[in-house]
């Protein structure tokens, strides 16, 4: 095939990058690492390189200060990698929900001249698959100029939008690195309580979004005695395989792609990735599809479970900042607590300990100086904390306000309930 005079080492292939163009970085457990490290390696022969991503797993060396004058990272994400980077001024946060992200390179407002892509390995017809995310990915990979893939048979070969014949890339390099991994610890007993409280608002025939993390996971393994539950989610990890072989997760109460999973990318174990690899269950899609409004709603009873990094007594959610300190992304929080708000029956969750792990509130008078608003007080409808869950919708500013103290840790609701009278007048 025409394509196998493409294979090259990654110092050669990254020999198509040129000065002043933008390149996207594969998202999350799929990040391309020698394809990035021969890049940054070339930093004394560039300039004016934008690096565009996602959350990616891996270092980020061309985020590094002493790369500065090459590469400008302009991330759609703050993951750990260049979280330093962002919050110091050496690299760029571009606030936006995810289900808009492929909009951008498809409507050239961040038009891409390369992108740096993980495969698997081409099929007897020449085709290769983005495995493990799809996500933005697949509209960076039509809409860059050039593109540049590791070829990867760690890379697991996934049923979806993410097929690309080995013809669409400029150069092909052979890796065999490990996929990055991610072992989620098991759950406290705080995790647990959030768990067992979100658990018991779902409902059977319920299509569940959730993230990563300890509390989706606590989550899952309360679930053994529902039935029927469905997966339509951004994203999903190792939580989600224990209940498909216990029936419990079937998807057949969906109402688009039943008996199917529906994900934009999945972060796990090597028995995950092995999980999803040419499994007609698992349909991995286009990010601007799966994360649309009017595509979730249409599935019964969507429950969202998103997390947040402190609430206010209004119901205002903080989710990407510690203050002015970047610390992740607007993700798709919002596009799947509006879609869960419109589903029938669908109920939007905020889970959240009622504190951090230092005993500060996450439950809080006002948000501190610089925080953002991912999610809105219009938006929200349940608050679930350790303590117990909060139905703010429908309530008043004073209401949400009584009710929200409530499922907040009681060292701290005397001091909430004294700010809630001083905003309010009265409680």
């Amino acid at each position: 095939m025409t394509f196998k005079s493409k294979y090259t080492t990654a110092e050669d292939a990254v020999k198509l990058i040129n000065s002043g163009e933008r390149v996207f970085i594969h998202s999350v457990a799929a990040a391309p690492q020698p394809l990035i490290d021969a890049m940054t390696n070339r930093a004394p022969e560039l300039e004016d390189i934008e690096v565009v991503h996602l959350h990616t797993e891996g270092d980020a060396p061309y985020a590094k200060p002493e790369y500065s004058d090459t590469f400008k990272t302009n991330a759609l994400f703050v993951g750990a990698n260049v979280r330093k980077s962002v919050n110091t001024g050496s690299a760029d946060y571009l606030p936006i929900f995810l289900s808009e992200v492929p909009g951008l390179f498809r409507r050239n407002i961040l038009p891409i001249d390369m992108a740096l892509v993980q495969v698997s390995p081409p099929d007897k017809h020449g085709y290769c698959s983005l495995g493990v995310s799809v996500d933005a990915t697949r509209a960076a990979l039509q809409c860059a100029e050039k593109a540049i893939a590791l070829v990867n048979p760690n890379m697991p070969r996934t049923h979806g939008d993410g097929i690309f014949h080995a013809s669409r890339f400029n150069a092909l390099v052979e890796s065999e690195e490990p996929l990055h991994e991610l072992s989620i610890p098991e759950p406290n007993e705080v995790e647990k309580k959030i768990g067992k409280n979100c658990a018991e608002m779902i409902e059977d025939g319920a299509t569940l979004q959730m993230g990563i993390g300890a509390i989706p996971n606590a989550v899952l393994k309360a679930l053994d005695n529902h039935k029927d539950l469905g997966i339509h989610t951004e994203m999903f990890s190792d939580g989600v395989m224990d209940l498909v072989e216990k029936g419990v997760i079937n998807g057949k109460k969906k109402k688009t792609h039943p008996e199917k999973i529906v994900a934009g990318f999945v972060m796990g174990s090597r028995r995950l990735y092995d999980f999803v690899d040419d499994n007609p269950m698992i349909s991995m899609l286009d990010i601007a599809y799966v994360n649309d409004t009017a595509v979730i709603r249409k599935n019964p009873k969507v429950t969202a479970i998103n997390s947040a990094i402190e609430v206010d007594i209004t119901g205002q959610v903080c989710a990407d900042s510690i203050g002015t300190y970047h610390y992740s992304g607007v993700g798709g929080q919002m596009d799947f607590i509006r879609g869960a708000s419109l589903s029938e029956g669908g109920k939007p969750i905020i889970a959240l300990p009622s504190t951090t792990g230092k005993g500060v509130s996450k439950i809080v008078p006002h948000l501190k100086q610089g925080a953002g608003v991912v999610t809105t007080r219009a938006h929200v409808h349940y608050v679930v904390t350790e303590y117990g869950v909060a139905n703010l919708y429908g309530k008043n500013l004073r209401q949400r306000a009584k009710t929200l103290i409530n499922i907040a840790h009681p060292d701290h609701r005397e001091e909430l309930e004294k700010a809630a009278r001083e905003r309010f007048n009265r409680l």
